[in-house]
Protein backbone atom coordinates (compact mmCIF):
# COMPACT_ATOMS: atom_id res chain seq x y z
CA UNK A 1 0.00 0.00 0.00
CA UNK A 2 1.22 3.35 -0.88
CA UNK A 3 1.98 6.00 2.19
CA UNK A 4 3.04 9.42 2.62
CA UNK A 5 5.91 9.98 4.61
CA UNK A 6 4.18 10.62 7.66
CA UNK A 7 2.14 6.95 7.72
CA UNK A 8 5.53 5.25 6.74
CA UNK A 9 7.07 6.86 10.15
CA UNK A 10 3.64 6.28 12.36
CA UNK A 11 3.68 2.29 10.09
CA UNK A 12 7.48 1.56 11.56
CA UNK A 13 6.52 3.07 14.78
CA UNK A 14 3.52 0.56 15.14
CA UNK A 15 5.34 -2.24 13.73
CA UNK A 16 2.96 -2.94 10.89
CA UNK A 17 3.48 -3.12 7.61
CA UNK A 18 1.62 -0.40 6.34
CA UNK A 19 -0.99 2.18 7.43
CA UNK A 20 -4.40 4.16 6.13
CA UNK A 21 -5.39 7.48 6.26
CA UNK A 22 -8.33 7.30 9.84
CA UNK A 23 -6.86 3.83 11.23
CA UNK A 24 -6.41 3.68 15.05
CA UNK A 25 -2.79 2.67 15.63
CA UNK A 26 -0.89 2.25 19.01
CA UNK A 27 2.66 3.91 18.09
CA UNK A 28 6.05 3.32 20.06
CA UNK A 29 7.40 7.28 20.76
CA UNK A 30 11.23 8.21 21.01
CA UNK A 31 10.27 11.50 22.66
CA UNK A 32 7.86 12.78 25.51
CA UNK A 33 7.67 16.60 25.99
CA UNK A 34 6.40 18.76 28.35
CA UNK A 35 7.04 22.75 29.57
CA UNK A 36 6.28 24.33 33.01
CA UNK A 37 2.54 24.71 31.80
CA UNK A 38 1.56 21.43 30.88
CA UNK A 39 4.16 19.45 32.67
CA UNK A 40 2.45 20.07 36.28
CA UNK A 41 -0.96 18.56 34.84
CA UNK A 42 0.71 15.45 33.29
CA UNK A 43 2.61 14.54 36.83
CA UNK A 44 -0.86 14.17 38.33
CA UNK A 45 -2.40 12.63 35.70
CA UNK A 46 0.72 10.19 35.83
CA UNK A 47 0.51 9.72 39.53
CA UNK A 48 -3.48 9.13 39.29
CA UNK A 49 -2.60 6.08 37.02
CA UNK A 50 -0.34 4.46 39.32
CA UNK A 51 2.74 4.94 37.24
CA UNK A 52 5.87 4.70 39.30
CA UNK A 53 8.64 5.26 37.06
CA UNK A 54 9.07 7.10 32.94
CA UNK A 55 9.41 4.59 30.43
CA UNK A 56 12.97 5.90 29.64
CA UNK A 57 15.04 8.38 31.71
CA UNK A 58 16.44 9.82 28.11
CA UNK A 59 13.43 9.99 26.30
CA UNK A 60 11.08 12.38 28.83
CA UNK A 61 11.98 15.88 28.30
CA UNK A 62 10.85 18.80 30.45
CA UNK A 63 11.74 22.28 29.26
CA UNK A 64 10.96 25.74 31.84
CA UNK A 65 10.12 28.35 29.22
CA UNK A 66 7.11 29.62 29.34
CA UNK A 67 6.71 31.57 32.62
CA UNK A 68 10.42 31.16 33.10
CA UNK A 69 12.22 32.79 34.63
CA UNK A 70 9.48 32.91 37.70
CA UNK A 71 7.15 35.34 37.03
CA UNK A 72 5.16 34.64 40.23
CA UNK A 73 4.64 32.36 42.87
CA UNK A 74 2.23 30.03 41.06
CA UNK A 75 4.88 30.25 38.18
CA UNK A 76 7.64 29.57 40.81
CA UNK A 77 5.56 26.41 42.20
CA UNK A 78 4.71 24.53 39.08
CA UNK A 79 8.04 24.81 37.81
CA UNK A 80 8.82 23.22 41.35
CA UNK A 81 7.01 20.69 40.86
CA UNK A 82 8.08 19.98 37.24
CA UNK A 83 11.85 19.86 38.72
CA UNK A 84 10.68 17.79 42.23
CA UNK A 85 9.16 15.35 39.51
CA UNK A 86 12.50 15.20 37.13
CA UNK A 87 14.91 14.81 40.09
CA UNK A 88 12.67 11.89 41.51
CA UNK A 89 12.68 10.12 38.15
CA UNK A 90 16.22 10.46 37.14
CA UNK A 91 14.80 12.75 34.06
CA UNK A 92 18.22 13.18 32.22
CA UNK A 93 16.90 15.85 29.39
CA UNK A 94 15.36 18.59 32.41
CA UNK A 95 16.01 22.36 31.55
CA UNK A 96 15.81 24.78 33.90
CA UNK A 97 16.80 28.67 33.87
CA UNK A 98 20.23 29.28 32.22
CA UNK A 99 20.28 25.67 30.58
CA UNK A 100 16.78 26.50 29.06
CA UNK A 101 15.77 27.58 26.25
CA UNK A 102 12.55 28.31 24.11
CA UNK A 103 11.70 23.93 23.64
CA UNK A 104 11.40 23.92 20.32
CA UNK A 105 14.11 25.78 19.05
CA UNK A 106 15.81 23.72 22.03
CA UNK A 107 15.26 19.98 21.27
CA UNK A 108 16.63 20.24 17.44
CA UNK A 109 19.82 22.46 19.18
CA UNK A 110 20.51 19.84 21.21
CA UNK A 111 20.18 16.95 18.91
CA UNK A 112 17.20 15.21 20.81
CA UNK A 113 15.06 14.88 17.58
CA UNK A 114 16.26 13.16 14.52
CA UNK A 115 15.17 12.44 11.01
CA UNK A 116 12.36 9.31 11.30
CA UNK A 117 11.16 10.18 15.08
CA UNK A 118 8.00 10.21 16.60
CA UNK A 119 7.43 12.85 18.91
CA UNK A 120 4.68 13.79 21.38
CA UNK A 121 4.88 17.55 23.36
CA UNK A 122 1.90 18.98 25.62
CA UNK A 123 2.23 22.03 23.63
CA UNK A 124 0.66 22.30 20.25
CA UNK A 125 3.53 23.67 18.33
CA UNK A 126 5.95 20.60 18.54
CA UNK A 127 5.07 19.96 15.00
CA UNK A 128 8.24 22.27 14.70
CA UNK A 129 10.10 18.82 14.53
CA UNK A 130 8.78 17.85 10.98
CA UNK A 131 11.53 20.11 9.42
CA UNK A 132 13.56 17.51 10.22
CA UNK A 133 11.67 14.89 8.30
CA UNK A 134 10.11 13.72 12.07
CA UNK A 135 6.61 13.10 12.91
CA UNK A 136 5.97 15.64 16.17
CA UNK A 137 2.75 16.47 16.98
CA UNK A 138 1.21 18.61 20.31
CA UNK A 139 -0.89 16.17 22.31
CA UNK A 140 -2.83 16.95 25.92
CA UNK A 141 -1.17 16.77 29.22
CA UNK A 142 -2.81 13.51 29.95
CA UNK A 143 -1.64 12.18 26.50
CA UNK A 144 1.69 13.18 27.79
CA UNK A 145 1.35 11.51 31.17
CA UNK A 146 0.37 7.97 29.47
CA UNK A 147 3.34 8.50 27.11
CA UNK A 148 5.54 9.32 30.29
CA UNK A 149 4.50 6.03 31.62
CA UNK A 150 4.31 3.66 28.82
CA UNK A 151 6.45 5.14 25.75
CA UNK A 152 3.34 4.53 23.76
CA UNK A 153 0.36 7.08 22.03
CA UNK A 154 -2.64 6.02 20.29
CA UNK A 155 -3.14 7.84 16.92
CA UNK A 156 -5.61 8.38 14.16
CA UNK A 157 -3.83 8.42 10.59
CA UNK A 158 -4.14 11.60 9.49
CA UNK A 159 -4.79 11.96 5.41
CA UNK A 160 -2.26 15.03 3.91
CA UNK A 161 -2.18 17.51 1.52
CA UNK A 162 1.29 18.06 -0.53
CA UNK A 163 3.05 21.49 -0.97
CA UNK A 164 5.88 21.22 -4.06
CA UNK A 165 8.03 23.89 -3.57
CA UNK A 166 9.31 25.60 -6.88
CA UNK A 167 11.78 28.45 -7.26
CA UNK A 168 14.09 30.32 -4.25
CA UNK A 169 12.41 33.22 -1.93
CA UNK A 170 13.85 36.91 -2.49
CA UNK A 171 15.90 38.58 -0.20
CA UNK A 172 14.12 39.80 3.23
CA UNK A 173 11.53 36.98 2.41
CA UNK A 174 11.62 33.87 4.71
CA UNK A 175 9.92 30.75 5.94
CA UNK A 176 7.47 32.75 7.85
CA UNK A 177 6.42 34.47 5.15
CA UNK A 178 5.96 31.13 3.26
CA UNK A 179 3.87 29.80 6.04
CA UNK A 180 1.72 32.96 6.25
CA UNK A 181 0.91 32.73 2.82
CA UNK A 182 -0.10 29.20 2.88
CA UNK A 183 -2.36 29.63 5.87
CA UNK A 184 -3.88 32.52 4.12
CA UNK A 185 -4.67 30.41 0.96
CA UNK A 186 -5.75 27.75 2.42
CA UNK A 187 -7.17 29.14 6.01
CA UNK A 188 -6.80 28.19 9.80
CA UNK A 189 -8.80 25.11 9.20
CA UNK A 190 -7.45 23.95 5.66
CA UNK A 191 -5.29 21.04 6.90
CA UNK A 192 -7.34 19.95 9.83
CA UNK A 193 -6.01 16.59 11.09
CA UNK A 194 -4.35 16.23 8.17
CA UNK A 195 -0.60 16.24 7.44
CA UNK A 196 1.34 18.99 5.45
CA UNK A 197 3.96 17.26 3.57
CA UNK A 198 6.90 19.97 1.66
CA UNK A 199 8.45 18.50 -1.29
CA UNK A 200 9.89 19.73 -4.09
CA UNK A 201 13.12 21.52 -5.50
CA UNK A 202 12.40 24.53 -3.95
CA UNK A 203 13.11 22.38 -0.21
CA UNK A 204 16.67 22.70 -0.95
CA UNK A 205 16.65 26.84 -1.31
CA UNK A 206 15.18 26.51 2.33
CA UNK A 207 17.73 26.69 5.36
CA UNK A 208 16.58 24.45 8.20
CA UNK A 209 15.81 27.34 10.58
CA UNK A 210 12.94 28.43 7.70
CA UNK A 211 11.45 24.81 7.88
CA UNK A 212 11.41 24.66 11.50
CA UNK A 213 9.50 27.95 11.04
CA UNK A 214 7.08 26.41 8.11
CA UNK A 215 6.74 23.30 10.26
CA UNK A 216 5.82 25.24 13.35
CA UNK A 217 3.14 26.94 12.33
CA UNK A 218 1.59 23.93 10.70
CA UNK A 219 -1.00 23.84 13.55
CA UNK A 220 -2.02 27.24 12.72
CA UNK A 221 -3.42 25.66 9.61
CA UNK A 222 -5.09 23.12 11.86
CA UNK A 223 -2.76 20.19 10.61
CA UNK A 224 -1.96 17.13 12.48
CA UNK A 225 1.67 17.98 11.78
CA UNK A 226 4.13 19.29 9.07
CA UNK A 227 6.66 17.51 7.38
CA UNK A 228 9.79 18.26 5.07
CA UNK A 229 11.17 15.72 2.98
CA UNK A 230 14.95 14.72 3.53
CA UNK A 231 17.96 16.16 1.81
CA UNK A 232 21.44 16.76 2.52
CA UNK A 233 20.86 19.85 4.69
CA UNK A 234 18.68 17.78 6.71
CA UNK A 235 21.15 15.48 7.53
CA UNK A 236 23.96 17.94 7.91
CA UNK A 237 22.07 19.53 10.90
CA UNK A 238 20.66 16.46 12.23
CA UNK A 239 24.16 14.95 12.07
CA UNK A 240 26.20 17.87 13.47
CA UNK A 241 23.62 18.22 16.47
CA UNK A 242 23.43 14.55 17.28
CA UNK A 243 25.21 11.15 16.92
CA UNK A 244 21.65 9.13 17.44
CA UNK A 245 20.96 7.05 14.50
CA UNK A 246 18.19 8.30 12.28
CA UNK A 247 15.73 7.14 9.42
CA UNK A 248 14.98 8.97 6.05
CA UNK A 249 11.19 8.33 4.66
CA UNK A 250 10.30 9.36 1.63
CA UNK A 251 6.71 9.05 0.40
CA UNK A 252 5.41 6.57 -2.26
CA UNK A 253 5.45 8.39 -5.77
CA UNK A 254 1.60 6.82 -5.94
CA UNK A 255 0.89 7.70 -2.17
CA UNK A 256 -2.37 9.37 -2.24
CA UNK A 257 -2.61 12.90 -1.07
CA UNK A 258 -6.36 14.57 -0.78
CA UNK A 259 -5.12 18.03 -2.50
CA UNK A 260 -1.62 18.88 -3.93
CA UNK A 261 -0.68 22.94 -4.00
CA UNK A 262 2.47 24.30 -6.09
CA UNK A 263 3.80 26.71 -4.64
CA UNK A 264 6.78 29.64 -6.66
CA UNK A 265 8.50 31.23 -3.61
CA UNK A 266 10.07 33.66 -5.90
CA UNK A 267 6.54 34.81 -6.06
CA UNK A 268 5.84 35.54 -2.40
CA UNK A 269 6.22 38.75 -0.88
CA UNK A 270 6.92 39.88 2.60
CA UNK A 271 3.30 38.78 4.26
CA UNK A 272 1.59 39.92 7.78
CA UNK A 273 -1.33 38.23 9.41
CA UNK A 274 -3.91 40.80 10.69
CA UNK A 275 -5.44 40.52 13.78
CA UNK A 276 -7.35 38.16 14.92
CA UNK A 277 -6.31 35.04 12.94
CA UNK A 278 -3.00 33.63 11.25
CA UNK A 279 -5.05 33.06 8.12
CA UNK A 280 -6.27 37.62 7.95
CA UNK A 281 -3.09 38.16 5.50
CA UNK A 282 -1.43 40.89 3.60
CA UNK A 283 1.05 41.34 1.76
CA UNK A 284 3.54 44.57 2.67
CA UNK A 285 1.85 46.43 -0.10
CA UNK A 286 -1.35 45.93 1.15
CA UNK A 287 -0.63 46.87 4.90
CA UNK A 288 -1.42 50.38 4.63
CA UNK A 289 -0.85 53.35 7.45
CA UNK A 290 -0.75 50.90 10.99
CA UNK A 291 0.75 52.55 13.63
CA UNK A 292 2.55 50.61 16.52
CA UNK A 293 3.76 50.43 20.26
CA UNK A 294 5.78 46.91 20.31
CA UNK A 295 7.50 44.78 18.51
CA UNK A 296 8.95 41.15 19.54
CA UNK A 297 11.45 39.41 17.11
CA UNK A 298 11.76 35.93 18.95
CA UNK A 299 9.55 32.79 19.82
CA UNK A 300 9.81 29.18 19.10
CA UNK A 301 8.74 30.65 15.46
CA UNK A 302 11.77 33.07 14.94
CA UNK A 303 14.21 33.34 17.50
CA UNK A 304 16.56 31.29 15.72
CA UNK A 305 19.84 33.27 15.08
CA UNK A 306 19.22 33.69 11.53
CA UNK A 307 16.37 35.47 12.32
CA UNK A 308 18.15 37.82 15.04
CA UNK A 309 20.83 38.66 12.80
CA UNK A 310 18.78 39.75 10.30
CA UNK A 311 16.76 42.07 12.38
CA UNK A 312 20.07 43.35 13.54
CA UNK A 313 21.24 43.83 10.02
CA UNK A 314 18.08 46.10 9.04
CA UNK A 315 18.52 48.00 13.15
CA UNK A 316 22.42 48.19 12.46
CA UNK A 317 22.91 52.60 12.87
CA UNK A 318 19.43 53.04 12.77
CA UNK A 319 17.00 53.62 15.99
CA UNK A 320 13.98 52.42 17.36
CA UNK A 321 11.00 54.89 16.70
CA UNK A 322 9.99 56.90 19.83
CA UNK A 323 7.02 55.60 21.62
CA UNK A 324 7.69 52.06 20.40
CA UNK A 325 8.90 48.84 22.67
CA UNK A 326 10.67 46.70 20.48
CA UNK A 327 12.05 43.38 22.79
CA UNK A 328 14.44 40.58 21.49
CA UNK A 329 14.47 37.50 22.59
CA UNK A 330 16.95 34.75 21.59
CA UNK A 331 15.13 31.40 21.68
CA UNK A 332 17.85 29.60 23.72
CA UNK A 333 21.33 30.10 25.40
CA UNK A 334 23.42 29.07 22.77
CA UNK A 335 21.41 31.46 20.39
CA UNK A 336 22.23 34.19 23.09
CA UNK A 337 25.72 33.80 23.83
CA UNK A 338 26.29 33.82 19.66
CA UNK A 339 24.39 36.82 19.44
CA UNK A 340 26.72 38.72 21.98
CA UNK A 341 29.98 36.97 20.78
CA UNK A 342 28.94 38.52 17.17
CA UNK A 343 28.05 42.12 18.13
CA UNK A 344 24.03 40.91 17.52
CA UNK A 345 23.17 42.66 21.28
CA UNK A 346 24.85 45.61 21.20
CA UNK A 347 23.27 46.35 17.67
CA UNK A 348 19.95 45.77 19.40
CA UNK A 349 20.92 47.68 22.02
CA UNK A 350 21.96 50.64 20.65
CA UNK A 351 19.13 50.80 18.72
CA UNK A 352 16.84 50.98 21.68
CA UNK A 353 15.94 47.35 22.02
CA UNK A 354 15.78 45.18 25.30
CA UNK A 355 17.20 41.49 24.92
CA UNK A 356 15.64 39.43 26.94
CA UNK A 357 16.46 36.26 28.37
CA UNK A 358 14.99 32.76 26.55
CA UNK A 359 11.53 32.60 26.86
CA UNK A 360 7.93 32.06 25.91
CA UNK A 361 7.31 35.36 27.49
CA UNK A 362 5.19 37.63 25.46
CA UNK A 363 3.57 35.43 23.04
CA UNK A 364 1.35 33.27 25.28
CA UNK A 365 0.45 37.06 26.93
CA UNK A 366 2.58 35.52 30.20
CA UNK A 367 5.75 38.24 31.33
CA UNK A 368 7.87 40.33 29.51
CA UNK A 369 5.94 42.10 27.03
CA UNK A 370 1.92 42.13 27.62
CA UNK A 371 -0.24 44.88 25.39
CA UNK A 372 -2.11 47.58 27.45
CA UNK A 373 -5.40 48.25 26.31
CA UNK A 374 -6.01 48.96 22.71
CA UNK A 375 -1.94 48.84 22.09
CA UNK A 376 -0.41 47.14 18.61
CA UNK A 377 2.04 44.87 18.38
CA UNK A 378 4.50 43.50 15.55
CA UNK A 379 5.40 39.94 16.40
CA UNK A 380 7.80 37.18 14.87
CA UNK A 381 5.94 34.94 16.87
CA UNK A 382 2.64 32.59 15.43
CA UNK A 383 -0.71 33.44 17.20
CA UNK A 384 -2.71 36.41 17.04
CA UNK A 385 -5.87 35.37 18.66
CA UNK A 386 -8.29 38.14 20.75
CA UNK A 387 -6.08 38.84 23.75
CA UNK A 388 -2.69 36.29 23.39
CA UNK A 389 -0.74 38.82 24.10
CA UNK A 390 -2.01 41.07 26.63
CA UNK A 391 -5.76 43.29 26.86
CA UNK A 392 -8.36 42.03 24.58
CA UNK A 393 -8.91 45.06 22.62
CA UNK A 394 -5.10 45.41 22.10
CA UNK A 395 -3.89 43.64 18.39
CA UNK A 396 -1.19 41.55 17.78
CA UNK A 397 0.62 41.25 13.52
CA UNK A 398 2.70 38.31 12.89
CA UNK A 399 5.39 39.01 10.50
CA UNK A 400 9.06 38.05 9.52
CA UNK A 401 11.86 39.14 11.54
CA UNK A 402 12.73 41.61 8.58
CA UNK A 403 9.20 43.43 8.63
CA UNK A 404 9.33 43.73 12.49
CA UNK A 405 12.68 45.04 12.66
CA UNK A 406 11.54 47.46 9.49
CA UNK A 407 8.19 48.19 11.94
CA UNK A 408 10.42 48.91 14.76
CA UNK A 409 12.25 51.92 13.18
CA UNK A 410 9.79 53.33 11.41
CA UNK A 411 7.05 52.69 14.08
CA UNK A 412 4.69 51.61 11.83
CA UNK A 413 4.03 48.22 9.92
CA UNK A 414 6.62 48.51 6.89
CA UNK A 415 8.84 46.27 4.72
CA UNK A 416 12.96 46.79 3.85
CA UNK A 417 12.10 48.19 1.13
CA UNK A 418 11.01 51.20 3.26
CA UNK A 419 13.54 52.19 5.11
Amino acid sequence: MAMTMTQKILAAHAGLESVEAGQLILVNVDRVLGNDITSPVAIREFKNIGATAVYDKEKVTMVMDHFAPNKDIKAAMQCKMCRDFCEEHEVVNFYDVGRMGIEHALLPEKGLVVCGDVVIGADSHTCTYGALGAFSTGVGSTDMACGMATGKAWFKVPSAIKFVLKGKLNPYVSGKDVILHIIGKIGVDGALYKSMEFVGEGVRSLTVYDRLTISNMAIEAGAKNGIFEVDEETENYVKAHSDKPYTVYKADEDAVYDETYEIDLSTIKSTVAFPHLPENTRTIDEVGDVKIDQVVIGSCTNGHYKDLAEAAEIMKGRKVAKNVRAIIIPATQDIYLKAIENGLVKIFIEAGCVVSTPTCGPCLGGHMGILAAGERAVATTNRNFVGRMGDVTSEVYLASPAVAAASAILGKIAGVQDL
